[in-house]
């Protein structure tokens, strides 16, 4: 059986290389890393083609992004691809932390039952990217152009002017859209002129993925001042096929050559997991936190996402299924400004929404960092007195940060939003900005499957029944030119509980990316149409009653 680190993409010479005038492409995606492919598969969901553009001829090397969160392996049901992932990962969801050698607590990431998909699955990159290249190739609308860099932009008048450098020589591609998902070092960030704003921390960490047979569990263990990593942290993880990810705060005088010579990082090893431990290394890396992002996503016709709009610390696994949310909130939104059922302002949200979520989960990941690795005694005095206290103080565990794990953003300020229906406090989960959580129905199957590509409808009453005011207007919905795709009836009791609809019915509007647009305890067509209006950043919204 073929390793598929091993796999080579050789480069095609493909037509437009030998026209005279520049070819025209909708949409042109810079990188086929995790998120490039994500956008691609769902923007071909939605019938959209596209050429994806990388300059390396491989899968990304070592397991680099390994968590994909719940929220995560939810977009890839959409995209036909959740349960190859789930299946070909190590499902988990229990933390433990430990201070010096004894263990002061475990948290539990999903303790609510009847959910679909786990907290987390641990499943490292390359693999990820594999799975998206796969289902590309059967999608027909996607082309993955290999060894290819883009060496000049222009911004023209009708689109964006890429220079495209190939091993058979450049060539010149006009997009209307280009998406950059080039990643940390993005050469498209870096012909645009544009830097990032925010940290970079001095303390580095060592990774190392090995591969050993171990009888342990698959949770997350992290130490702080554990005896084989005295005065400092780490963290173990285990991924598919008996690899396991070993994280160790080096400090920042540290010299990189030395800390991943093999030979040093196997005494690291077996001083954290035992003398007689047999292993091999798979991947070893050196790096320093960084907690920065681009002043904004969308510049014109060019849009950021993933580690080139953000880089944050991987305490938290925030960097890879950010980006993955990213595709997630642009597919949607460029696909109805590519079909003319959306203004180009549309795209703007894109921007304001996920620079949101950026900012949280780098507040996330900051805060992670400096209690992991503090500045200054005070602050070193305080986190071990919170670890000290945790053992048997619940209200202390909440002070302690190894790293707050991914989770969906609420987008709560968006101006995509309708004004909420619901009194205060009632389901705070689902207000409008969330994103739809999952559940049972009554026919069996899960809520989230039944949502669809579109904007769709959702009547959440315990006895089934749907007053004939809300099918008739629900029906009119759908027929108009950007229509609510079908009305989903909802009766089951945990999922009535999750909407706030157990003691009275409700109505939901959901976005195209399974965020909640707005929701009703009274149905009305026109409130609703409203509603749609607002989501799709029309001009002139009616005011709502």
């Amino acid at each position: 059986m073929t390793d598929i680190r091993h796999l080579s993409f050789a480069h095609t010479r493909s037509p437009d290389q030998d026209r005279a005038q520049p070819a025209h492409h909708p949409i042109v995606i810079v990188g086929a890393g995790p998120v490039g492919l994500v956008a691609a598969l769902d923007l071909a969901r939605k019938g959209h083609r596209s050429i994806v553009i990388d300059a390396k001829s491989n899968l990304s090397e070592g397991s680099r992004a390994i968590c994909w969160a719940k929220r995560s392996l939810e977009i890839m049901d959409r995209l036909g691809l959740g349960q190859a992932l789930v299946d070909r990962g190590v499902t988990w969801k229990t933390g433990r932390v430990f201070f010096d050698e004894k263990q002061v607590f475990a948290f539990d990431l999903l303790p609510e039952a009847e959910h679909r998909r786990p907290a987390f699955v641990n499943l490292q990159q390359y693999y990820f990217e594999h799975a998206c290249i796969e289902a590309a190739a059967r999608t027909g609308a996607i082309e993955v152009r290999w060894q290819e860099a883009v060496r000049g932009l222009e911004i023209a008048s009708d689109g964006v002017l890429l220079t495209i450098a190939t091993p058979d020589g450049a060539y010149r591609v006009l997009a209307d859209w280009v998406i950059a998902a080039d990643g940390a070092r993005s050469t498209m960030r870096r012909l645009l002129g544009l830097a990032f704003e925010g940290r970079v921390f001095q303390d580095q960490f060592l990774i190392c993925d090995i591969k050993m047979k171990m009888d342990r569990p698959a949770e997350r263990w992290f130490w702080f001042d554990p005896p084989f990593n005295r005065g400092r942290s780490a963290l173990l993880h285990k991924q598919a096929d008996d690899v396991w990810r070993l994280d160790f705060q080096v400090g920042d005088q540290a010299d990189r050559d030395e800390e991943t010579r093999p030979e040093n990082v196997a005494k690291r090893v077996r001083a954290m997991l035992g003398e007689d431990v047999a292993f091999s290394f798979e991947w070893i890396s050196l790096y320093r936190f960084q907690s920065r992002r681009l002043q904004q996503f969308r510049h014109g016709r060019v849009l950021f996402a993933g580690d080139a709009a953000h880089q944050m610390s991987p305490f938290g696994a925030r960097g890879g299924n950010s980006g993955v949310q990213d595709a997630d909130n642009l597919a949607w939104k460029l696909d109805l400004v590519l079909r003319g059922l959306a203004p180009a302002a549309l795209l703007d949200s894109y921007h304001a929404e996920r620079a949101q979520a950026a900012d949280e989960n780098l507040l996330h990941t900051t805060r992670s960092t400096d209690f992991i690795a503090p500045k200054s005694m005070i602050s070193r005095v305080f986190r071990d007195g919170a670890l000290a206290l945790a053992e048997t103080e619940p209200f202390a565990r909440r002070l302690v940060n190894s790293g707050r794990l991914s989770t969906a953003t609420c987008y709560a300020g968006s101006i995509l939003n309708t004004a909420d229906d619901f009194s205060l406090g009632e389901a705070p989960a689902v207000c409008p900005g969330a994103a739809a959580l999952d559940a049972p129905l009554e026919a069996g199957g899960w809520l989230l499957d039944r949502l669809g590509d579109g904007f769709t409808g959702v009547w959440f009453s315990r006895d089934g029944a749907v007053p004939r005011l809300v099918a008739e207007g629900c029906a009119a919905l759908g027929r108009q030119p950007l229509p609510v795709n079908q009305m989903v009836v909802v009766s089951r009791e945990t999922a009535c509980a999750r909407y706030g609809a157990e003691a009275q019915p409700a109505f939901y509007l959901l976005r195209p990316d399974q965020h909640v647009a707005g929701r009703w305890r009274t149905f009305s067509a026109a409130a609703v149409q409203h509603c749609l209006a607002r989501a799709t950043a029309h001009a002139r919204i009616p005011p709502w009653a």
